[in-house]
Parts: structure tokens; sequence; C-alpha cells
């Protein structure tokens, strides 16, 4: 099976969770960029090139977004909205990464078109065991559309 190179958007908060996250990528080999951006507001300037990304080579359209909900500015639930609402980026896989256990935030979701829903693990061991699940999924068994 071959290797999709893909650019990776992921939207967290938490520096602490992006430390793991990067990580975890290094970890598990994911050659795929991954691009970072801490709330909401900051997910949707770097998707339509406003603001600090007005330059479209300092935002690519990324193959995959990881979603965190809790945020400020814009939560993921009002980012996964504008983005499943839009007609250009609607095709994007948006998978919400979160440690949120709402059941709400869950129907939420999918209700508004997100790809996955899942719970961040604590361990480090087990969350490197779902970033090389995510990338054996997305990376390489996952058809996407061509841009």
């Amino acid at each position: 099976m071959e290797n999709k190179i893909f650019d990776i958007l992921l939207v967290e908060d938490n520096p602490d969770d992006i430390e793991i996250t990067k990580r975890a990528f290094k970890s598990a080999r994911i050659v795929n960029r991954l691009y970072i951006v801490r709330d909401g507001k900051e997910a949707l300037d770097f998707l339509y090139h406003q603001g600090d990304y007005a330059e479209a080579e300092k935002a690519p359209r990324p193959g995959l977004i990881l979603l965190d909900i809790n945020m400020p500015k814009l939560n993921g639930i009002e980012v996964l909205k504008y983005i499943k609402g839009d007609n250009a980026l609607r095709q994007i896989p948006v998978i919400m990464l979160t440690v949120s256990k709402s059941e709400e935030d869950t129907v939420k979701s999918y209700d508004l078109g997100c790809n996955s829903f899942i719970q961040k693990p604590v361990r480090f061991e087990k969350f490197l065991d779902l970033i090389k699940t995510i990338g054996m999924y997305w990376g390489v068994i996952n058809i996407h559309p061509e841009k």
C-alpha cells in the first residue's frame, strides 16, 4: 500500500496536547506536514487565507483536519459547521479529536458532518496507537478525492 502525502491541520488550544500530538506523529513516523492553529478563529483564518494566513503557501488546503471541541473564540462545533457548510471545504475529512465525553457533542458533530469522533486517551502509549491508526486509515487505506 502506498502512503498518500497530504497536509494535516491540528486545531488545538492546549500546548501539552499539541506537544503530545507532535511527539506521537514523530514516533509513528507520519511524514505528513502538520500545521497547528490554536483556536477556532485561527482555524477559519487558515482555511480561508485571512489574517496571518493570507498567503496561500502559509496555509495549504489540508487533506485532514484534527479538531478539538473546547477552544476559545470559536469552539470546534462552530468551526465544523463552517467547514461542512462550505462547498469548497466540505470534502475535507474532519476528525473530532477531543477529551469531550459528552453524548451531545458526539451527536452534534455527526449531525454537522464530522467523519469521526475520537476521544483522546490519557496515556501516551494509547495516544500513539491512536495516531498510528489514524495515519494508517487516512494516509493509506482511505481514498481521498482529488482537490
